[in-house]
């Protein structure tokens, strides 16, 4: 696929174990002429953990993308209107995200995001990682799997002997899952083996 031209919105929420494996996935659109859009939760944007510093990771989409981070409510507000992006994805996608995002809940630039995406009628594309997917959270997935123009990155169970209720996607696909969904298609399969620890 031709990314130049192609604005891509990646937003991410607080599952601070998975950023080390998106922040290639951002390089990989930027290196393919897509322009992206960062957009940042308040917990990405305020908390330091043993993952890295909310410094490092906002150093690291700056470099990556050359854009200015939409870090509130304020500035995605304006994404509605102006029809900027052309595919929305988030990436990590925490339980609380999810949740929020099932149960129509604003309360973040991530989540105001979303919202204007859906309003556009344009693909919004949720890449999970939550410990809770096949527990609680479960139902929210669930509502959000048949909601329209919403797509998943492929998941499945990241490590089912000890947490046999948490689901992740597979970052290395957040491009394709990107790619079919502005085709109005869904990546298959969805749901994989994704690592099986002993």
């Amino acid at each position: 696929m031709n990314w130049h031209g192609i604005t891509v919105g990646y937003a991410l929420s607080g599952s601070h174990c998975t950023l080390p494996e998106v922040m290639p996935q951002i390089q990989r659109l930027v290196d393919a002429g897509a322009t992206v859009v960062p957009i940042v939760s308040s917990t990405v944007m305020t908390t330091d953990t043993r993952f890295g510093s909310s410094a490092h990771w906002q150093e690291q989409l700056r470099e990556i993308t050359g854009t200015e981070m939409i870090t509130s409510i304020v500035d995605a507000e304006p994404l509605g209107p102006s029809k900027r992006l052309d595919v929305l994805t988030i990436a990590p996608c925490t339980g609380n995200t999810t949740s929020r995002l099932a149960n129509a809940m604003t309360d973040g630039p991530v989540l105001m995001a979303a919202k204007a995406q859906l309003r556009n009628q344009r693909p919004l594309v949720l890449a999970i990682s939550t410990n809770d997917g096949l527990g609680l959270n479960a139902a929210n997935i669930a509502k959000l799997l048949i909601t329209k123009n919403i797509y998943f990155v492929p998941f499945g169970q990241d490590n089912p002997q000890a947490k046999p209720n948490s689901l992740v996607a597979r970052m290395d696909l957040v491009m394709d899952a990107c790619e079919a969904a502005l085709k109005g298609q869904q990546l298959q399969p969805m749901l994989i083996e994704r690592f099986l620890y002993a």
